[in-house]
């Protein structure tokens, strides 16, 4: 794929904890300039970076994020705050205690409670894939697949790993085909991006496809 196709379908991130309201103006305007598909940013700046986007970019922000163990009526009411500051995409985190224990009705109860609170926004399930067993990341398949998310995301990129071919063909493999992969954690150069991509990924998440297409682009 051209540079230009891969940020189309890149997420530009800023997660930093010591993010300032400088850094996400700064990061939506990349996202604008070079047509990324979304901007990332934390939930205490959506409406900030709505407002300044005016539109030109979808604004994405975290639910739950990284951990995944808030609570249910937390996460849901954390997503319907995010969607009325003017947030378009929900990247939520599942409950990773949950789903290693076995307890996959309250796992997908908690995705639901989401999916309900961010009002037909784009969602998508980070299920941590460095976290989890082979086993585990199947059961996490089958928990998105049926809770009405529409996508599955690799990672926090805070998980102790990020994304690999191999989980992303996992989770190509046992998601539900109307389900589509988002790759991130760890995607550090346009060719990692194009392995995500052959792998089955539709959406990418990182914060450096930008800045090194912005360092070719001005020498």
């Amino acid at each position: 794929m051209e540079k230009k196709e891969l940020l189309a379908i890149t997420d530009h991130t800023l997660l930093a904890p010591a993010s300032r309201p400088a850094d996400i103006l700064r990061t939506v305007d990349e996202g604008i300039l070079f047509k990324t598909a979304s901007v990332c940013i934390p939930p205490c700046y959506v409406k900030l970076a709505s407002a300044h986007a005016k539109g030109a970019i979808p604004i994405c922000t975290v639910i739950g994020f990284p951990h995944g163990n808030s609570s249910p009526a937390a996460k849901a009411n954390e997503a319907r705050l995010a969607a009325e500051d003017g947030a378009d995409e929900i990247d939520m985190v599942i409950n990773i205690g949950l789903l290693k224990a076995g307890d996959t009705a309250a796992a997908l109860s908690d995705i639901r409670g989401v999916r309900a609170a961010c009002r037909g926004k784009i969602l998508k399930v980070i299920v941590e894939t460095a976290m989890l067993t082979e086993e585990e990341k199947r059961t996490a398949c089958e928990i998105v697949s049926q809770s009405g998310a529409d996508f599955i995301k690799t990672s926090t990129g805070y998980g102790g790993g990020g994304a690999t071919p191999a989980d992303v063909r996992l989770l190509r493999c046992y998601t539900a085909p109307s389900i589509r992969v988002k790759a991130a954690g760890g995607i550090a150069s346009f060719d990692d991006a194009e392995a995500m991509v052959a792998a089955g990924a539709d959406r990418l998440g990182t914060s450096r496809l930008v800045k090194l297409y912005r360092e070719e682009v001005e020498k």
